[in-house]
């Protein structure tokens, strides 16, 4: 079963901002957690705020919660590596 992902209008405006190459493999990886959010290969829990979890493409880290009652992926922010975690 797949969810449904809902994209913050900020980290919307940030991926348009990126270059079409890291942008579309910020959408490949969108459409792999649809199908698996919580597949230790694409993402871990973050350490500072134990409801979001993150994803890693390239330098890049996407931010995101999950409301596992209603199928829904929230993507909160996308964020370089240097501010993602503070």
């Amino acid at each position: 079963m797949t969810y449904q992902v809902h994209i913050s209008p900020e980290a919307r405006k940030t991926l348009k901002k990126l270059d079409r190459t890291l942008s579309g493999r910020i959408v490949r990886c969108l459409e792999e957690l649809a199908q698996g959010p919580f597949n230790p290969r694409l993402s871990r829990q973050m350490e500072t705020d134990p409801e979001s979890r993150y994803s890693r493409v390239g330098d890049r880290r996407i931010i995101y919660q999950v409301e596992e009652n209603q199928r829904v992926i929230n993507i909160t922010a996308i964020w370089p590596r240097s501010s993602a975690y503070r």
